[in-house]
């Protein structure tokens, strides 16, 4: 499925992944630049939770659905 793009905006008005990566990458230099490096470790721990929750909510799936899935468990 492609999207169809006509100006030089985002597609369907949603930010692309150089955006999201970008923000990302500045919200980390924030927090390593006034937090130290502890602080770089926390956000960028929290930053990949919130990614594996999006990239859940994003295929549909549930967390014990993907759970089962690792173990090798049918519903």
């Amino acid at each position: 499925m492609t999207r169809r793009v006509d100006g030089p905006g985002p597609a369907d008005g949603v930010p692309g992944r150089g955006v999201i990566g970008a923000a990302a990458g500045m919200a980390l230099g924030f927090a390593g630049w006034f937090g130290g490096f502890g602080a770089f470790l926390v956000v960028a721990a929290l930053g990949a939770l919130g990614w594996f929750a999006g990239h859940l909510v994003d295929r549909g799936t549930g967390l014990r659905v993907f759970l089962d899935s690792l173990v090798g468990r049918r519903p």
